[in-house]
């Protein structure tokens, strides 16, 4: 019964958010709830809810506060030199804005943490796409594509949940799928060239006639009209996408005079330090944000007046996203409290059957991505793995396989579009796009980074077909 209401509840979540018949928030919270009601768990629910929030706060307040930094140093013009730098090698070609995006996004995900990933590459990047009239669902998409292969590194969340779950090391585990993340890597670029070119046959008033820029040639970018919004068009595709009103968060157009070279050098110095301290992980994430944020706000507004009102300004973002991040803390708190997440473990093991058992690395690594929908990174690496590499042990498969498999696709290219990750949300949230429109426009594309990905590891060996 709880597996059953699991499956039904996460289908309900979909089908609703992607056709937009309720909003995420309202998803998130509402459908869990009937879920839990549905199964008879009314006396534990306040506990399981509060629970899932418990777990989420820390990160909810670090998104807070690093929305706030990041949207002051935006207002400061800390960003506009990269601006102007990839404005001036895009020569006003989204394509190579595109394929830009994705290089910075596999730099700057070395650190593992998806979540820092998407605040910095999103806060950069999107004046460029707000400048050039390219759609945010593009570097919602193509920042997904790169972060979610960059997360195989041995550090990153599931390698390490992988080799803890099978008692495996490293060598073990990453090492022999390390040229197989090599042909991802070559995918993601490829994909980010493919889906630049498509953008960039949308916008073609910005490459003239012939659709494609002289070199060194310079092209007029006009700025879309203040206070319109990025919007899809039919199919999912992504529409024109227009600028916000000035000041509006993270990557709105600037008004305001450029600030003083000495407070820009000192911006500059306080997010190296943070970026490195993030890394190192010197403090936990949700203190070194709110520190960091206290003394750039003292820095840039001195005065209580200039510090109330940036707060008025970017009120409405951290709203916005921290909501949706403490929403997702109910949603997984019931499930995992009901233990609907155990249950579907357990049923998708048991549907598997003994004719497949010697190929299951295959059918780990196809499965895993389509699956961070369904599973938290938990319950899969700690729930649905050993059982899976039990049975491949069975049949005379080394265990290993399974989990480099599983790394493949399981919350390493599927997770910046799972709900039931709290960074998915900082993505689509800083990105200013929907969750549905998201997973409808990158999902086939993830995809396809893991059905390389399994073939360059068949290809060299890291697990048998």
């Amino acid at each position: 019964m709880p597996a059953v209401l699991g499956f039904a509840t996460i289908a309900l979540f979909l089908l609703l958010t992607m056709t937009k018949r309720v909003s995420v928030l309202v998803a998130l919270v509402v459908l869990p709830v009937l879920a839990a009601l549905a199964g008879g768990f009314t006396g534990e629910l306040g506990a399981m809810v509060l629970d899932g929030l418990s777990k989420v706060a820390p990160t909810g307040i670090m998104i807070a506060f690093a929305v706030l930094y990041f949207s002051l140093m935006v207002d400061a013009g800390l960003f506009d030199p990269l601006i102007r730098g990839l404005l001036r090698l895009a020569k006003g070609d989204p394509m190579r804005v595109t394929v830009a995006t994705a290089v910075l996004t596999l730099c700057v995900a070395l650190d593992g943490d998806g979540a820092s990933t998407f605040l910095i590459t999103v806060s950069a990047l999107l004046p460029v796409y707000r400048k050039l009239g390219m759609s945010p669902l593009v570097l919602s998409g193509v920042v997904c594509l790169g972060a979610g292969v960059m997360n195989m590194i041995p550090w990153g969340g599931p390698t390490v949940r992988a080799m803890a779950a099978l008692k495996l090391e490293s060598s073990d585990v990453f090492t022999p799928v390390l040229p197989a993340m090599g042909f991802g890597i070559a995918w993601v670029l490829v994909a980010s060239w493919l889906i630049g070119r498509r953008e960039r046959q949308r916008l073609g008033a910005l490459t003239g006639p012939g659709g494609e820029a002289a070199a060194g040639e310079p092209v007029t970018v006009t700025a879309p009209a203040p206070g319109a919004e990025p919007g899809p068009v039919s199919g999912g595709e992504p529409g024109p996408a227009r600028a916000t009103a000035p000041g509006d968060g993270p990557g709105a157009l600037r008004v305001a005079a450029p600030a003083p070279r000495r407070l820009t050098l000192f911006n500059l110095l306080l997010t190296a330090v943070l970026v490195v301290a993030l890394i190192l992980e010197i403090m936990p994430l949700p203190v070194l944000f709110v520190l960091g944020f206290a003394v750039a706000l003292l820095v840039n507004h001195p005065t209580w007046e200039q510090q109330q009102a940036l707060l008025d300004r970017h009120a409405k973002n951290v709203v916005l996203v921290t909501t949706m991040i403490f929403a997702a803390g109910v949603f997984t708190g019931v499930l995992t409290g009901t233990g609907m997440i155990d249950d579907m473990a357990e049923a998708l093991v048991s549907v598997i059957p003994d004719s497949l058992g010697g190929h299951l690395p295959v059918l780990v690594a196809v499965t895993g991505m389509p699956l961070s929908l369904v599973f938290t990174p938990d319950a899969y690496y700690f729930g649905v793995l050993p059982v899976l590499a039990e049975t491949a042990q069975g049949f005379g498969t080394d265990p290993a396989e399974v989990a480099r498999a599983a790394i493949l696709g399981q919350m390493t290219t599927g997770f910046p579009l799972s709900p039931l990750t709290a960074a998915t949300f900082i993505l689509v949230g800083m990105s200013g796009v929907q969750l549905g429109e998201h997973q409808r426009f990158i999902f086939r594309w993830a995809f396809a980074t893991t059905l390389v990905m399994t073939a360059g590891a068949v290809l060299t060996g890291a697990f048998s077909l």
